[in-house]
């Protein structure tokens, strides 16, 4: 019977998580669309990247004080108003299409516009996660959420691709709002998240909030190190974000098909991996887990498709790197879940969200400035011992800069995991 109530108690999660999951796979549609728009406009890695960098440069600045903000409002309220300004944004994009008028400013002010709400948004919808699932269904929890990521990193390139290539930009948009309309209706009349009487009563500025979370995670070094460590692990993967398209679309074996096939294999990897994780036993040591998944991805996929011209290859290469990110997620989400308390969830979520990921737009620009700047000219002269290894013509370059991140990421795990090992 104490089953069959926990089970009822999860409809709340299932609706929610299933709903955010379907807008989720719009905004990314939306995303990935304008990508190829933006690399046909400008031919450029770092113009390309700069989109992503917008959309993260406000997020990571903010996210320390958002985090205390969210702590002190009605969470179901809030993650409504950013939802509707994240609609509200779309449409204003769908407009300028239309009439013609859209220019790449435009882009980059309206994610800059979207990762300012997504500071709010991000840890609400975290903490509200955690107020509507049981505490014995964490694990089972954290790897549905990890599925719901996987299969919107495998459908969202290839559909869009699809879309973008079938009927253009503003079919997707408009796809990315209609799924919108229906998370967003399901929230208000369909889901109730219990409130917290510590969050109706904090009265506390948001500074001395903020420098609660902060504290709390000084005095919690198993949690810091292990966001410093992913923090590196975001830098690498964020730079490879950054150079895969300049790998694979100017290819002669490449595209954007190729490009949205190989993308969606990561989707493929990652559903693997989080099917895995959410049947899994919860392990006693996260810690060790979530290294030692990093250093595998890191220590496979940059090789495999720096040193291959085959989209097999890279495919082989996409599934290797990403199948083990939804099992440390998923003990990452556990580790801070059962260690944090709730009343601190929201602004230790935001500070976690600064930490670790603040290093994503500097690797975007890194990633794209070395491939723009240095390595594509480098290869470009056709006359270095590098064109013998990593080919000639555009897209060797990046291949190159594929290598160095191999190499960087294998050392980044090797250098924190002799700090983690303490904590195993």
């Amino acid at each position: 019977m104490k089953k069959q109530n926990k089970r009822s108690d999860l409809r709340d999660f299932y609706l929610l998580w299933s709903t955010q999951s379907l807008s989720q796979l719009g905004s990314a549609m939306t995303a990935f669309a304008l990508t190829l728009w933006l690399y046909d406009e400008t031919g450029s890695a770092l113009g390309t990247a700069a989109l992503t960098i917008c959309t993260y440069a406000p997020y990571v600045i903010m996210s320390i004080f958002a985090g205390a903000i969210s702590d002190k409002l009605d969470k179901k309220k809030t993650m409504l108003a950013c939802d509707a300004l994240a609609a509200a944004s779309t449409v204003a994009v769908l407009m300028l299409y239309q009439s013609g008028m859209l220019r790449i400013w435009h882009l980059y002010l309206i994610n800059a516009l979207s990762g300012l709400m997504n500071t709010v948004q991000q840890p609400t919808s975290e903490v509200a996660y955690i107020r509507v699932i049981p505490r014995d269904y964490f694990q089972k929890a954290s790897g549905l959420q990890s599925l719901s990521r996987s299969l919107v990193s495998i459908g969202n390139p290839v559909i869009a691709a699809a879309i973008y290539g079938l009927a253009g930009l503003d079919a997707v948009i408009a796809a990315d709002l209609a799924t919108f309309a229906v998370a967003f209706i399901t929230l208000t009349f369909f889901i109730r998240i219990p409130a917290s009487d510590e969050t109706a009563h904090n009265k506390n500025g948001v500074l001395k909030l903020a420098r609660e979370g902060l504290g709390y995670l000084r005095k919690t070094p198993v949690i810091l190190y292990v966001i410093l460590f992913m923090s590196g692990v975001n830098f690498i993967s964020s730079a490879f974000n950054a150079v895969l398209p300049a790998f694979i679309i100017p290819g002669p074996k490449g595209g954007h098909g190729v490009f949205g096939i190989v993308s969606s294999c990561s989707g493929l990897a990652m559903v693997a991996g989080s099917l895995f994780a959410t049947m899994m036993p919860e392990p006693k040591n996260k810690v060790r887990i979530i290294y030692l998944s990093m250093l595998f991805s890191l220590g496979t996929e940059n090789f495999i498709l720096a040193f291959t011209k085959n989209p097999v290859a890279w495919c082989i290469g996409q599934i290797l790197g990403w199948i083990l990110v939804p099992v440390m997620s998923t003990n990452q989400n556990v580790l801070m879940r059962d260690t944090v308390p709730e009343n601190l969830l929201g602004r230790v979520y935001a500070c976690r969200n600064t930490l670790q990921f603040f290093t994503i737009p500097i690797g975007l620009a890194f990633g794209g400035f070395m491939v723009d700047e240095i390595c594509e000219p480098l290869l470009n002269n056709n006359t270095t011992f590098l064109n013998q290894i990593f080919g000639t013509g555009k897209g060797s370059g990046a291949a190159f800069m594929l290598f160095i991140l191999g190499v960087m990421g294998t050392a980044m795990c090797l250098i924190f995991g002799s700090k983690l090992k303490k904590y195993e």
